[in-house]
């Protein structure tokens, strides 16, 4: 399984983002999908989750009503749609597989394969 980050970049606060992670591998569509995010110096906290149909999502309460998670089996790929962005946004974002299939899950120790991050900065 291997998991490919893209999207991230520069953008001044208000400003919107859309991070792709493409998956190989098997399971994807049985699985559920999260974002994390990790900014310097800090943990690596949980963004937002979906489970293996699209039908349920979660978000941490920081990003709730900017950020929007979504999936496209067909094309084993999951999206994260950051809108209204502000600097305390700026992290290395990391999409990673869930060992399970719901969205429920909000510890790193659920999920078992990570992407190599992308870097969003949000300038003020």
């Amino acid at each position: 399984v291997q998991l490919q980050a893209s999207g991230g970049g520069l953008v001044q606060a208000g400003g919107s983002l859309r991070l792709s992670c493409a998956a190989s591998g098997r399971s994807f569509s049985s699985s559920g999908m999260g974002w994390f995010r990790q900014a310097p110096g800090k943990e690596r906290e949980f963004v937002a989750a979906i489970g293996w149909s699209g039908s349920g999502t979660d978000y941490a309460d920081s990003v709730k009503g900017r950020f929007t998670i979504s999936r496209d089996n067909s094309k084993n790929t999951v999206y994260l749609q950051m809108t209204s962005l502000e600097p305390e946004d700026t992290a290395v974002y990391y999409c990673a597989r869930s060992r399970y299939s719901s969205s429920n899950y909000y510890g790193t120790e659920a999920y078992n394969y990570w992407g190599q991050g992308t870097l969003v900065t949000v300038s003020s």
